[in-house]
């Protein structure tokens, strides 16, 4: 009964994990995910000669490490850390717990992350031009890597600026996904800025997560030398800010990460995993930094927990030249390679 699934399901399997016969592939999900995209996908494991396994936990309360206290730590780090490929398809991300520390140690593992995965978004997201997409992806990353200064700006009043470090590697998650290494869903480019550069106004339109979803009206938040000072914008602004409160940690309120969005058939759901890749949007994510984004900065004082918020409609700025405008591509050559007329 899973057979609308089959197709997109060798999508992700063949074309972009590329998972090899005889590769033990471990498959996880919680009690709030979608269990037959999970299923689908072991199946699809199976067909090409991959040894699936699945493990389905309980889903926690909180997300990255703030899941720890909740999570058969020892048991699901040791499966994690021994497999060859990963592919998370919990509700309650695992991305940024102990228990992800411990399997990306594994410098062999393939990881991916695609939590809260449903059917639908599945066949928007997966059934693309993997081809063209990583064309363009791969210039606009080589654009972001050559750059220095960049300013982001919507309609919305994002206006915010910063400086990138040439330590810092730019993550392209085009669709490919054969060689060691953490993944997510195609369609976003993320970075790490150097982070006491980052200073403006970001404002939210399209959804936080956690701890809200979709967004009723926009949050604003001031940012300086890339800490957020200041939250405001009615009843949602509030519990945002109450969220990042009650880990009573500083690092709750420091930016992440920069991921402008590309993905040619993401929509805005409320699933950050999607939202943050509707064309033309950026994402901003807070607290928690992946290891693998600061490479200079291991000794970084972490935060417990991580969420993302989606400005809609950037406004792209780099090194003075506009790529994109109001979320369409407005460089010549870009538009060239574009998925998207």
């Amino acid at each position: 009964m899973l057979f609308d699934l089959t197709l997109v399901a060798k999508k992700l399997t063949v074309d972009i994990l590329r998972i090899r016969p005889g590769e033990e592939v471990v498959i996880t999900y919680d009690t709030e995910s979608h269990e037959e995209v999970a299923l689908a996908v072991a199946g699809s494991v199976h067909l090409i000669g991959g040894k699936p396994m699945l493990i389905k936990i309980g889903a926690p309360s909180g997300v990255g490490k703030a899941a720890d206290p909740e999570l058969p730590l020892r048991s699901l780090s040791a499966a994690l850390k021994e497999c060859d490929v990963w592919i998370e398809f919990n509700e309650k991300w695992l991305l940024y717990s102990t228990a992800y520390e411990e399997a990306v140690k594994n410098e062999s593992l393939r990881y991916i992350c695609l939590v809260g995965m449903n059917r639908d978004m599945m066949k928007r997201t997966l059934n693309i031009d993997i081809e063209r997409l990583q064309m363009f992806m791969e210039e606009f990353t080589g654009r972001i890597k050559r750059s220095k200064n960049v300013r982001i700006r919507s309609k919305a009043g994002t206006d915010i600026c910063f400086e990138n470090s040439p330590a810092r590697p730019v993550i392209c998650d085009s669709g490919k996904a054969d060689k060691p290494g953490i993944y997510m869903l195609p369609g976003q480019i993320s970075w790490t800025p150097i982070i006491e550069s980052i200073n403006g106004t970001i404002v939210f339109d399209g959804s936080v997560v956690p701890p809200l979803g979709l967004l009723r009206s926009p949050i604003v938040l001031k940012v300086e030398n890339g800490m957020i000072k200041d939250i405001s914008g009615g009843n949602q602004a509030d519990v945002f800010r109450a969220w990042l409160e009650s880990f009573n940690h500083p690092a709750m309120f420091r930016l992440a990460h920069i991921s402008p969005g590309f993905n040619p058939g993401a929509k805005l759901t409320g699933n950050v995993l999607e939202d943050e890749r509707i064309w033309g949007c950026t994402e901003w994510g807070i607290g928690y930094i992946g290891e693998d984004m600061i490479p200079d900065l291991m000794d970084i004082d972490q935060a417990p927990s991580h969420c993302d918020g989606v400005c809609l409609n950037s406004s792209i700025v780099v090194d003075g030249v506009e790529l994109t405008h109001e979320g369409k591509i407005v460089d010549e050559g870009l538009i060239k390679l574009s998925p998207v007329d």
